[in-house]
């Protein structure tokens, strides 16, 4: 049946076991085998929607039903002629906050409200799927704001949820929204397979889109040419990290790591001496931070 509604439907897709997204542009069926399909929006009539729902059962998304703030927003960043319109735009800066967590984690329904409680206001959410989407985030200079680490040290000690936050840059322009909010998107999915922190800020995110953009032939040699003997030297790998995470400050590594000053001091040496590159020099530095995204 699926094979022949294919043919009908050139957009349908079978949802399995959350490789394929949940999305708000598509209608959700589920045959009596248990299947969930999706047709999009677009490629459906009325009539279509009433013949396929005599032997289809419609599948609910459990997301909130979209406030007038939401609707505004994916008119705004998916159609023009409210751009050019100017029937509605934000008032202060706003910035795209991209989250996931684990599929059936946490309800969409529960996740919004569990944020207004935490922003202590409404907020705008764009969901991509049952575990994804983006916060929308207006600049309020006179309120101090709660950052992302703390929403995730809650979300993980009230709910359980392990999340992430991929927090886009403040902007005032909604000329070429659409191309901003989809470069977010892709970078966002990619981000997290390169790094282990829970939150990353765009421009932490610029030498992963960076590094990703060259051919995977040249980034191997990039991190065997810089790193040398240690590309698999996971104690010095660890070290080299964490110095650069707390900013090339000794002290505060050598805390961190548990080590004494000198110890420290005398590891780092050792690399410069056989690799000739000194990571205590921004440059270097930030040559050597290259060169372990590309060993990832």
């Amino acid at each position: 049946m699926i094979e022949q509604l294919k043919e009908i439907y050139s957009t349908l897709i079978v949802y399995k076991d959350g490789s394929d997204q949940l999305g708000l542009d598509y209608k959700w069926f589920a045959t009596d085998n248990g299947e969930i399909i999706g047709i999009r929006n677009d490629e459906l009539t009325s009539r279509d929607v009433s013949l396929l729902t005599t032997f289809l059962s419609p599948y609910k998304v459990k997301f909130p039903t979209p406030t007038e703030a939401e609707r505004n927003w994916r008119k705004v960043i998916f159609s023009a002629d409210l751009i050019e319109e100017k029937d509605w735009k934000p008032s202060n800066p706003f910035r795209f906050v991209y989250f996931s967590f684990n599929i059936n984690q946490i309800e969409p329904l529960l996740f919004k409200d569990a944020i207004e409680a935490l922003f202590d206001k409404q907020v705008s959410i764009l969901w991509e799927s049952e575990h994804e989407g983006f916060i929308i985030e207006q600049q309020m200079l006179e309120e101090e704001s709660i950052s992302f680490e703390q929403i995730i040290d809650i979300l993980m000690s009230d709910l359980y949820v392990k999340i992430n936050f991929f927090v886009g840059p403040y902007i005032k322009d909604m000329v070429n929204l659409t191309l901003h909010y989809i470069s977010l998107t892709n970078v966002a999915k990619r981000v997290f397979l390169y790094t282990n922190k829970s939150v990353v800020t765009y421009v932490e995110a610029i030498p992963f889109i960076l590094t990703k953009q060259t051919e995977a032939e040249l980034r191997i040699d990039i991190s065997k040419t810089i790193l040398q003997e240690y590309i698999h030297d996971e104690e010095t790998i660890k070290m080299i990290e964490t110095f650069f995470r707390c900013n090339l400050n000794l002290s505060e590594t050598a805390k961190v790591l548990h080590l004494h000053r000198n110890s420290l001091q005398y590891r780092l040496d050792r690399f410069v001496d056989k690799t000739g590159i000194d990571i205590r020099q921004f440059h270097h530095a930030m040559t050597v931070s290259l060169a372990l995204i590309a060993r990832k």
